[in-house]
């Protein structure tokens, strides 16, 4: 990916400065549209010059020590202070050798979407429905260590305290972006409490990832949904399971249908239950496009396969492994803690260099 990035940040540079002259204009407010879009992309330039200021900075230190180093005798104590100097600056350099190169790239308008996640029970019985709870789990401090609001849309809670399904809403900056590519089969390979034996079972369980889809994003017309209400079952008390709160809507044209029990309100439900339905088409669109117009994305990471096993939770070896890019950590309370930062920043490294090797070819 190593380049030569001053002529790209010094083009940076210039468009921040015309964005912010049209932003100091007073007639650029009179068309509401065209100043929004300036706005955005003022602050997306921003953040952005900072980063490519930084970056020339750190790569001017990183030079001066690298020429310390070959001009020093090796034992010598400048020459310890230049290579430890050097271990520091090298990988902040990555960093925002990464972060310049992503705002090179078209943003993707759905990366700062409230996010829907969908995680399923998959082989295993009782065992992967625990797995599906823990995968909750996982999620939801992740988010609160985000600062990202998590609301619940639907459950099947299972018997023994697991979830056959859980629908959730992520809301916060960069939850999509951040999450997509933990869409595909999680694996989890440990002795249930339930196993006298000692024996290690694996289980699945699917997650899937979707962008909140808008109005605008998707058509659906009053005459292709079916809407059924019913008593809501499972646990939330008396209120919820005597009245005929929950939702199921059921769109004929792809044959998808949603559920929404969670609220108590049948308003709310059905509300929540349009969400999931016009993010699932939101998705399946995004998805038939892709496979349309870039027959190189299931190659890549978080291609949302719900075949694919992308990640195996090894507790006798305290392993979490991701199988696209190869990475193995050995902490695996932390992860299932909330601690993913060390699983997804590579990820998205991996996803931009495949980006940026697509335009570049």
């Amino acid at each position: 990916m190593t380049m030569d990035l001053a002529p790209q940040i010094d083009r940076l540079n210039r468009r921040y400065a015309e964005v912010e002259n049209s932003l100091a204009n007073p007639e650029v407010f009179q068309q509401q549209q065209k100043a929004q879009e300036l706005t955005r992309e003022y602050s997306r330039l921003k953040d952005l010059v900072a980063a490519g200021q930084q970056y020339l900075k750190v790569l001017r230190e990183l030079a001066e020590n690298r020429e310390l180093i070959a001009a020093e005798p090796p034992d010598s104590e400048m020459g310890q202070l230049a290579r430890e100097e050097a271990a520091r600056l090298e990988p902040e350099l990555r960093r925002l050798e990464l972060t310049v190169h992503e705002g090179l790239l078209p943003p993707d308008p759905t990366d700062s979407r409230n996010t829907i996640i969908e995680i399923r029970a998959g082989a295993g019985g009782a065992e992967s429905a625990l797995f599906a709870a823990d995968l909750y789990r996982m999620y939801s401090r992740y988010a609160d260590a985000r600062g990202w609001k998590v609301d619940v849309m639907d459950s099947s809670p299972s018997d023994l305290g697991g979830f056959r399904e859980i629908i959730f809403e992520l809301n916060g900056e960069n939850a999509f972006k951040r999450l997509k590519f933990e869409s595909g089969v999680h694996r989890v390979q440990r002795v249930p409490a339930s196993e006298a034996a000692g024996r290690i079972h694996t289980s699945t369980a699917t997650v899937a990832v979707l962008p909140e889809a808008e109005e605008v994003d998707v058509e659906i017309r009053p005459d292709d949904i079916e809407v059924n209400v019913c008593r809501a079952g499972g646990h939330g008390g008396q209120g919820v399971n005597t009245t005929d709160s929950a939702v199921r809507i059921f769109h004929k044209p792809s044959g998808i249908e949603v559920r929404c029990q969670d609220e108590r309100s049948q308003i709310k439900n059905r509300a929540k239950a349009m969400t999931v339905l016009r993010s699932r088409l939101l998705e399946r669109k995004i998805a038939e496009e892709k496979a349309k117009y870039d027959a190189q994305r299931s190659q890549q990471v978080g291609t949302g396969e719900r075949n694919e096993k992308i990640r195996t939770y090894n507790f006798p070896q305290n392993r979490v492994t991701d199988h696209r890019i190869e990475l193995s950590l050995y902490n695996l309370p932390a992860v299932l803690n909330g601690d993913l930062d060390e699983l997804v920043d590579p990820l998205l490294a991996d996803d931009l260099e495949r980006r940026l090797a697509g335009l570049n070819a």
